[in-house]
Formats: structure tokens, sequence, C-alpha cells
């Protein structure tokens, strides 16, 4: 009988006690015990889930995105487009093209007497000044900073650390996700509703999302125009996005489960990740946002040839100039926003008004009604009824946000 075959006949005498004994001398010989030491990226992700110290770190990230964000945007708008455009393309485009002031020029290339490529309002002007000069870099930038919160592990932690706030309002810590998202383009944000547990969840967050959630473009354009104001309207969109949600939370039936998150690793970010995920979302903008912002411009140049957009301004004047306090022309951007809210936010920068009105008149376009593209991944997530119910949300956002933000820029005084 071999040593194998004799330990075996031996187990079938040893009590508990002895078959301990044997276990305990085998993990003596083959288990190595030393001192447990975190590495860096072990206390890292403690930190990021605990309150105490993962709130503030999350307050930071976020501060640290928008600056970021801000910044990029700002330096190749205003280092590069705006010559670009303002020196050299709109200038050679009033030189080449033939019969100034006909119908053609000024849908193409907008007023012959623009001096800047913003007031020209053309197609190949300030439609390609938005869409290329302002919004994409600011698409650009934002998606860059999500790519490496997503690839390094971050995104779930701050689902964690959100979920408390988000249940408050029926939703949970995962809703920061389609959230982020819609910040960069409402249409994948919708899309991300799909991972919400109950259907009122996901009704919840696409309603909110679509009327509360300002997209890249817009903030890119709003840092433009008004950069000192830019964070308290997102600020205030917000707040209406959290308040808006709770009412709902109440009035609607159904169920709001709780979090079940996997919480991966720390991991250093891969250039290959970043740069493909980078590329992905850049290209989809420029295979469906630009057609829809060059589109909007020559639909609002046709109609103001038409005179349609001056009888829009007549119709909701009353409106306009007295619950909300913003000028009849706010029209024009009004139906533009139903092709791109971006472009509809740079329009504004070309009528004539105050600061407050100018706050108030973005507000409204943030509100009233989703863009097109919005508007039909709406219609596919949720059908009709989502919609027409969505469309009850948004009306009633639009006046008490609007009226209360022309209230709040007349105590202020701006």
């Amino acid at each position: 009988m071999n040593e194998k075959e004799n330990i075996q006949d031996k187990k079938q005498f040893l009590n508990t006690d002895e078959k301990w004994e044997i276990i305990d001398g085998i993990s003596e010989e083959v288990v190595t015990r030393g001192e447990r030491r975190h590495t860096l990226s072990e206390v890292l992700s403690d930190l990021t889930v605990k309150p105490l110290y993962g709130l503030p770190l999350a307050a930071a990230v976020l501060f640290g995105f928008w600056s970021f964000f801000g910044s990029f945007a700002g330096l190749f708008t205003d280092g590069f487009a705006v010559p670009a455009f303002d020196k050299h393309i709109l200038p050679w485009l009033q030189s080449i093209f033939p019969n100034e002031g006909s119908v053609l020029y000024w849908i193409f290339v907008g007023d012959p007497a623009a001096g800047t490529a913003f007031e020209a309002f053309g197609v190949l002007t300030t439609g390609l000044f938005v869409a290329v000069g302002v919004v994409l870099p600011a698409v650009i930038a934002f998606y860059f900073i999500l790519a490496i919160l997503e690839d390094s592990g971050y995104l779930p932690r701050l689902a964690v650390m959100m979920d408390t706030v988000f249940h408050r309002i029926g939703l949970h810590g995962f809703a920061i996700v389609p959230t982020i998202l819609s910040l960069g383009c409402n249409v994948p944000g919708v899309m991300a509703s799909r991972t919400l547990e109950t259907k009122k969840q996901r009704f919840m967050m696409m309603t909110l999302l679509s009327v509360f959630i300002p997209c890249g473009a817009q903030i890119g354009v709003m840092n433009a125009l008004i950069p000192q104001y830019a964070g308290l309207i997102i600020l205030y969109l917000f707040g209406g996005f959290f308040l808006t949600g709770a009412l709902m939370n109440i009035l609607i039936p159904g169920e709001s489960p709780e979090i079940l998150v996997d919480v991966p690793p720390f991991r250093t970010p891969m250039a290959s990740n970043v740069g493909s995920k980078l590329w992905t979302r850049v290209k989809s903008f420029f295979k469906i946002a630009i057609p829809f912002v060059l589109a909007g411009v020559l639909i609002i140049q046709v109609l103001y040839w038409f005179g349609i957009i001056n009888w829009l301004g007549t119709v909701f004047e009353p409106l306009l100039t007295t619950w909300f306090g913003v000028p009849a022309e706010t029209s024009g951007p009004l139906v533009a926003g139903f092709m791109r809210k971006g472009l509809a936010v740079g329009l504004l920068g070309g009528i004539e008004m105050s600061t407050g009105q100018l706050i108030t008149s973005i507000v409204i376009i943030s509100l009233y009604f989703p863009c097109l593209a919005t508007f039909i991944m709406l219609l596919k997530e949720g059908g009709i009824k989502t919609i027409l119910k969505s469309l009850v949300v948004l009306t009633g956002s639009v006046f008490l946000y609007g009226g209360l933000m022309r209230v709040i820029v007349n105590l202020v005084g701006i």
C-alpha cells in the first residue's frame, strides 16, 4: 500500500479535530502570511463610496469636469474659430457668392453688411460657425472627460454616492449615468434610461432629461454668450429637475427599487479605449447634430424671408413680453430650437435684449420643447402616450420656471 492510500485509509478513522489539525499543518507549509498593505487605488476606491469623503470628491470631480469643459471650449472658440470665421471664411464667402442681396445669398451667406459670422445668420456662416466653432469643441471636451471617467471605473462610484439624492425623487443612483450623458446630448441620455428597472422610473427619467438637462451644444453656446451666468443657469435647471421629479414621484404610481450596481476596481484609463469612445461619439455628432444645425438655419432663414417668423412674433408677443418678459423676436430662436437647441441659444445673441432677458430666454428654450432628434427618440422609447404625458410636464414647467426666472432676474436687477 503506497503513502497516498495509507492517508486515505487513515481519514476514515479521524475525528473532526484531527482533520482540522491536518488542515492547519498543510496551511502552515503553503500559506505565506504578512502585513496587508492597501494600495493607493484601493484607498481611493474606499474613499469614493463613503459619504464623508465621497461627496466632496464627487463635487471636486464635477467642478474639474466643468472647468475643463469651459476652458477648452472657450479657448478653441475664441482663439481659433472666431478669427478663422470672421477674418477669413466670412469675407471669402461674401466675395465669391454671386448675386449679393438675392434670396440664395441671404439664406446661405446671410446679411452682406455683417462683420462677424455670428451676425451674418447664413447656413454657411452662422450655421457652420455655431456647429463647428462653438458646439464641436464643447462636445469633444465633454466626451473626452466622460470617456476617462468611464474607463477609470469612477461612474459606478458616482452612482453609489448619488443614490440617496436620486432616491428622494423616485429614481436611484444609476440615474446619474443618463443624466451625465444628456449633458453631452439628450439622445443617448434618453436611450440610457432603458436600463432603469420600472416603467415609472423610465418615464420620469426620459421626461426630466428632455425638459431640464441642457445638452453640450447649449452649454457651449451659453458659455460663449454669458460665461458668468452659465453655471447659475444650469444650477437653476437642475433645481427644476429635482423639484419636478419629487412632484412626479408623488403623482405617478409605481415602485422605485433600490440600487444594485457592480463597483469595479479603479483602473488607469487606457488611451486606446478613451480615443475609441471619443471618436465614436464625435463621429455620431457629425452625422446627426451638424445636419440638424444647418437645416435649422436654413428653415429659419426661409421663414424669415417669407415673414412667417415676424408673424409668429406678433402672435406670441403678448405671452413672451408679459409672462416671460422677453422680446417678441425670441419666437425665431424658439422655432429653431425644435431643430437644435444649441442653435436656438446661439441665435439669441443676435437679438437686442438685456442680460436678464437673455438669461430668461435661454431658460425658456431649454425647457420649452425637446429638439427633433430627442423627440424622435422619446417616441421610439416610450411611444405616443409617453410623448403626450411628457408634454403635460413640459407645458407646466415652461410656464412655472420660465415665469419664475423673470421674477428672479427682475429682483436681482440684471
